[in-house]
């Protein structure tokens, strides 16, 4: 059983920046793609980042270029940073582990952007 942490959403105005962390525990895991995901009220959760293990990263073609996704293997913790941050990415961002063929989910941190 993998168990998820979330930390670092909270309120920032228009321009401003966040990181976000996500720790994971569990006994012997050995964690593969590492990921954060945001939805918005009334819209499908989807992609904002993600890394495998070895490192390789993938964005969304909107935060390219302000937002950078790192990870510790050692401490099992994936990061998201966060700049430049637009009202329109105000959502419950949500952090996503692979073990194998499984997924584990965090709890969603809330991330408000005012204008």
């Amino acid at each position: 059983q993998v168990q998820l942490v979330e930390s670092g959403g909270g309120l920032v105005q228009a321009g401003g920046s966040l990181r976000l962390s996500c720790a994971a525990s569990g006994t012997g895991i050995r964690i593969d793609t590492m990921g954060w995901y945001r939805q918005a009220p009334g819209q499908q959760r989807g992609l904002v980042a993600d890394i495998t293990r070895g490192g390789s990263t993938n964005y969304a073609d909107s935060v390219k270029g302000r937002f950078t996704i790192s990870r510790n293997n050692a401490k099992n913790t994936v990061y998201l940073q966060m700049n430049d941050l637009k009202p329109e990415e105000t959502a419950v961002y949500y952090c996503k582990v692979t073990v194998l063929t499984w997924d584990y989910w965090g709890q969603g941190t809330q991330v408000t952007v005012s204008s």
